[in-house]
């Protein structure tokens, strides 16, 4: 049965379309996960107690609208790719994109999120080193996704 040649060329562009938003997403987290990691959770310490409760309330409500977009763009495109694979990337590449997103948001919601819970109460400095130790891992993993979306972008040979 022949292929119809419209099907494919919308299949390729959503690929395309896919993977740009999957980098997009990606690089936007990598870029985000550094500046905390180096420069925003180290200075939780310096707010003060009397404001770090205010502080750490805030710090979630707004960073959840810059971040929650671009992770659930990252996840969903991730998973899109399953179906709308570009020309040149091979089925591991997607499935190990996708086990590094799953690690980031089970780090997130299991340990970091709790570990914000507990410094709204007040500032802790055992939770504070935590976070910003543990964080680490997240960096880590979003830097490495970073390159293997980098990877899927660039020709292939």
């Amino acid at each position: 049965m022949p292929t119809n040649p419209t099907v494919n060329t919308q299949k390729t562009e959503m690929a395309i379309a896919t993977l740009l938003l999957q980098v997009a997403s990606t690089l936007a987290m990598v870029g985000l996960i550094w500046f905390v990691q180096v420069v925003h959770y180290p200075l939780f310490s310096r707010v003060g107690q009397s404001e770090f409760k205010r502080y750490e309330t805030d710090h979630q409500r707004l960073t959840t609208w810059v971040v929650m977009p671009l992770m659930l763009t990252e996840i969903a495109t991730a998973v899109l790719l399953i179906w709308y694979r570009p020309m040149g990337v091979g089925s591991i590449a997607i499935w190990l994109g996708i086990g590094l997103v799953a690690a980031i948001w089970l780090i997130t919601f299991t340990v970091q999120v709790p570990q914000h819970a507990i410094l709204t109460a007040s500032f802790d400095a055992e939770t504070h080193r935590k976070l910003v130790t543990g964080n680490w891992l997240r960096t880590v993993l979003w830097t490495v996704r970073g390159v293997l979306v980098l990877w899927m972008v660039c020709p292939k040979t």
